[in-house]
């Protein structure tokens, strides 16, 4: 397994470290694009492209990115073509994040849930795969919306 992506904003540097050492503890390795790891201490939307367009060239396969509320730089990440980032704040969400939408990215809020369920949320993502299926079409169908609009 490639290295995972993580990225955070000032609001989330407490919450990355915990996410940083439970992936450690999991033998997962991770590269960190976080504001704080900059030299140039970028915004949010700075480090949620940095994360988004590692994956998208193949560096990562997966990426989490963690501000207040997860909602901005879910949103920053989804303008890098090709990229699906989803905001994941239950399991299910979590699950389908990946089974459903094939998504590269999740995306947390740390102002929003508490660290022992990011590591939850973070478990059930990484144990989650592309189910295809019914869901083929319709990724198949943002994909095509994808390249309409990146040209």
């Amino acid at each position: 397994m490639k290295p995972i992506a993580i990225g955070a904003d000032d609001a989330a540097f407490e919450f990355r470290n915990s996410i940083v050492e439970y992936l450690n503890n999991q033998r997962i390795e991770i590269i960190d694009y976080s504001s704080d790891k900059q030299s140039h201490n970028p915004l949010y939307p700075d480090v949620a492209h940095a994360v988004a367009c590692s994956i998208k060239a193949g560096k990562h396969e997966r990426g989490i990115l963690i501000c207040g509320t997860g909602i901005g730089v879910a949103i920053a990440a989804n303008k890098v073509p090709g990229i699906r980032a989803a905001q994941c704040h239950d399991i299910f969400s979590a699950e389908r994040a990946r089974k459903s939408n094939n998504a590269q990215i999740m995306t947390m809020g740390a102002r929003v849930i508490g660290i022992e369920l990011a590591k939850k949320l973070v478990q059930a993502w990484l144990q989650s795969e592309f189910e295809g299926g019914g869901s083929t079409p319709k990724v198949e169908r943002i994909n095509y919306y994808d390249e309409l609009y990146s040209k």
